[in-house]
């Protein structure tokens, strides 16, 4: 008796963000009771928890006052799903920084 391989793409949260990063989408999250669109930065380890460092695209529906990054951690963040929306590394993000340092996943490609 042979098995088939499991051919199923992953699941859950750390994979959608993960291929969010890998191809620049953004993802839809309910954060703080409001829909959020998030450009997806790095996902990284804080203190043994999951965080993104993500730019707010869009705060229910209307877009922020000034485009800039800021930390989500990741139990906070329900209901992700994947975008078709693309989007460019912000100006002055360094997946090389400090506190990045042993703690990266994965990042957004600069280049």
């Amino acid at each position: 008796m042979s098995s088939s391989p499991d051919t199923a793409t992953p699941t859950g949260p750390v994979p959608t963000i993960l291929e969010a990063i890998v191809r620049r989408l953004c993802i839809v999250v309910t954060y703080n009771r409001q829909r959020v669109v998030l450009a997806p930065h790095i996902l990284y380890t804080r203190h043994g928890e999951l965080h993104i460092d993500a730019v707010a695209v869009e705060r229910d529906g209307k877009p922020p006052r000034e485009a800039k990054i800021g930390t989500y951690r990741l139990t906070g963040l329900n209901d992700i799903e994947i975008t078709d929306r693309a989007f460019f590394a912000i100006e002055g993000f360094d997946p090389a920084g400090a506190l990045y340092q042993g703690e990266t996943l994965l990042a957004v490609d600069r280049a």
